[in-house]
């Protein structure tokens, strides 16, 4: 398979032409097949016989996830049960796991995605895929597994096996390519250590890491210690699983596949488009999806878009590295803080470990938080100290640090839980 795969480098007006004649398509679906589509253009006075230009479709609604709550499982399906092949779900991370329908040609088309990401990312055929996602209803094992296929590489789906197994598979199946979420990766990593693997000695070449934000402090710690070259990668089971966008070796943004999505960038608040360059939240119309199509749905994922040139000869537009979720965004003491951001400060301390969480408490009518890290000597004082004054620095605001012994945290075999909400209501 080419590195650049179905037209990843056309030329922007003739991917801009067939956007419009793809969202033509799919506003007509939607239209004809799915009852709450039909009331929402019916409301917004829309008709999509009328669409002209890729900015019509600011003139809709956006989708919420409530929408699809509200219409499960099937009620957003825009094809009859009979030529759906296949049902996944959203991982239920932030709230009732909401059901996602391909047709044939869906799951075709997603093999095909999938694959350019692995492309992407370094993967090629002769490459040996350790797929450490859960196969379950989530979409990402299913998603890079058959993408994996695709491409012609070999698939090896451990699932959500311990660490220890995941270790030994990696070590005697001589595994190049890992996929999973990034605090995985890095419970694999800390493993492997603890089991006396120096870094080097497995045959990892690649790391292809997503589904929760992760910082570059993180990118970096994991290419150390596991000697691989590791990527980001993006997509939401809403719109059909992994996939969306992904990086190339040059790692200066995701490439998103634009052929297939029509990617906007908005102010949360006002949900007005913002410029190229200017973090908003993403919000994701599907082109190409049968079974369940999905317009402007409002993904909570805060990033960047860029047009500018790749180094590697893509021609899609980029979105920068996800910072956060508009609903993981925290409010401490009056600033604004992210997770993400606070995860960047404590990998670049020295004597903590990359293992944190952030407990929320309501004292006195204020919310405060305390950040839990492991560190190698959980007693130092000056280290705490340290740490404090860092993040202080960085988030503008003051928290409280508290050093705790290695492995007393929690470990992730799928999404990382990074913040524990002890606040109540009132």
């Amino acid at each position: 398979m080419n590195v650049q795969i179905d037209g990843e480098a056309m030329d922007r007006k003739a991917l801009e032409q067939l956007q419009l004649e793809r969202l033509e398509a799919t506003l007509n679906r939607v239209q004809r097949s799915v009852p709450f589509y039909q009331r929402r253009f019916a409301e917004a006075g829309f008709d999509a016989e009328g669409l002209r230009s890729l900015a019509d479709l600011r003139r809709l609604p956006v989708t919420e996830k409530r929408d699809l709550r509200d219409n499960h499982p099937y009620g957003m399906f825009a094809v009859t049960l009979r030529d759906v092949v296949r049902v996944n779900a959203s991982s239920g991370t932030t709230g009732l796991a909401t059901a996602v329908g391909y047709t044939r040609n869906d799951l075709r088309t997603w093999s095909d995605l999938v694959a350019r990401v692995l492309v992407a990312g370094g993967v090629g055929k002769d490459d040996v895929v350790q797929v450490a996602f859960d196969y379950g209803l989530f979409t990402g094992a299913f998603g890079f597994h058959q993408g994996a296929e695709r491409l012609g590489a070999s698939v090896i789906p451990v699932s959500s096996a311990s660490a220890r197994r995941q270790l030994g598979i990696l070590r005697d199946y001589r595994s190049t390519a890992l996929v999973c979420t990034p605090s995985h990766a890095m419970t694999l990593a800390d493993a492997a250590i603890d089991a006396g693997i120096r870094p080097g000695t497995l045959s990892l070449r690649f790391g292809l890491f997503g589904a929760e934000p992760w910082s570059e402090s993180m990118r970096a710690e994991l290419q150390a210690k596991l000697k691989l070259v590791a990527t980001d990668n993006y997509g939401l089971s809403e719109v059909g699983g992994p996939g969306l966008a992904g990086e190339c070796l040059e790692r200066q943004g995701l490439h998103v596949a634009e052929d297939h999505f029509l990617v906007e960038v908005v102010d949360p608040e006002t949900l007005e488009p913002v410029p190229d360059g200017t973090v908003g939240e993403l919000v994701v119309t599907t082109l190409t999806r049968e079974a369940m199509p999905v317009v402007r749905f409002r993904t909570h994922d805060l990033a960047s878009l860029t047009r500018a040139p790749c180094a590697c000869g893509r021609t899609m537009a980029r979105i920068s590295r996800v910072k956060g979720r508009t609903d993981d965004l925290l409010i401490v003491k009056g600033a604004r803080v992210f997770p993400s951001e606070i995860e960047a400060v404590l990998l670049e301390v020295e004597g903590t470990e990359p293992h944190y969480e952030i407990v929320l408490e309501r004292r006195e009518g204020k919310d405060e938080a305390l950040v839990r890290v492991e560190a190698t000597q959980p007693g130092d004082e000056a280290l705490r100290g340290s740490v404090e004054r860092r993040l202080a620095s960085e988030l503008g605001v003051s928290v409280v640090v508290e050093l705790v012994a290695s492995r007393t945290l929690a470990r992730s075999e799928g999404k990382a839980r990074r913040v524990v909400d002890r606040r109540r209501p009132g």
